[in-house]
């Protein structure tokens, strides 16, 4: 009998916190658009999470364009189609490679910081004391922190797929002897509106995902210093997951629109 009843109260579980998390969301929205607005606090935030992300997503971004060509050369040389290696490389990247791998780095790297920071407020009590000396601390943590990170993904996969596709030249250039500049044309030649457009589109809703889990999950912190654990572990794993089902769906509803 403790297994069906272990079912049972997981199944529970899971739906409370969905419904937890719905209110989450509406509560953010809420706040985003009521007065005052944390224009300050923001913007640091901006800085914090973009400008310290750069190395990482930079390093990332150029392992990635140089393994993935790396591995990608043999089997088209197979072929004898090594001409479309840079058609290939972009279009691969742009779309589905580079978003949702800068989108994970960036959910380990700033999805378990905001569910630490949060989460170690929340059990020293110091998100207590800012409702009692009267600041809103959901609008002041929460608000900007989510905004933030929906921000500034778009800009830091934009910038990690140029320096992916720069490393993917280099190689081409040392094992092809393809000039840059005949790289980057068919790069750009390759490249559609239709391929853009909804791989940036979709990102932002990568950076609220990143920013929603990790606010959820360090507000609601358990207390105790086992409780920031948690929540910093839960927010990368949960962010993780949902980032591949935000992809499967940003996927196959680009796919309804552009057959259309």
């Amino acid at each position: 009998m403790s297994k069906p009843n272990s079912f049972l109260d997981r199944t529970k579980s899971f739906f409370a916190e969905i419904g937890d998390m719905t209110f989450f969301v509406g509560r953010f929205f809420r706040e985003l658009f009521s007065k005052p607005f944390e224009f300050r606090e923001l913007l640091r935030q901006c800085y914090n999470m973009g400008n310290r992300s750069l190395f990482l997503v930079i390093v990332t971004g150029f392992i990635l364009g140089l393994v993935f060509t790396l591995q990608s050369r043999p089997t088209l040389m197979q072929f004898g189609a090594e001409s479309w290696m840079p058609s290939m490389i972009s279009l691969s990247i742009v779309r589905e490679i580079g978003p949702v791998i800068i989108a994970l780095i960036c959910a380990g790297r700033i999805g378990s910081g905001i569910g630490a920071e949060i989460g170690s407020m929340r059990v020293t009590e110091q998100i207590d004391a800012m409702e009692v000396s009267g600041t809103n601390p959901f609008k002041y943590l929460v608000v900007t922190r989510i905004l933030a990170v929906t921000l500034m993904l778009p800009l830091l996969v934009i910038l990690g797929d140029a320096v992916a596709l720069v490393g993917s030249a280099i190689v081409e250039n040392l094992k092809g002897g393809v000039s840059y500049t005949l790289y980057f044309n068919q790069v750009f030649d390759a490249l559609k509106f239709s391929d853009v457009f909804p791989a940036t589109v979709k990102t932002f809703f990568f950076g609220f995902a990143i920013g929603l889990m990790g606010t959820y999950k360090g507000y609601n912190c358990a207390k105790g210093t086992v409780g920031v654990g948690e929540a910093s572990n839960s927010a990368v794993v949960y962010t993780s997951m949902l980032l591949f089902i935000i992809d499967f769906i940003a996927v196959f509803v680009t796919d309804i629109f552009y057959t259309l």
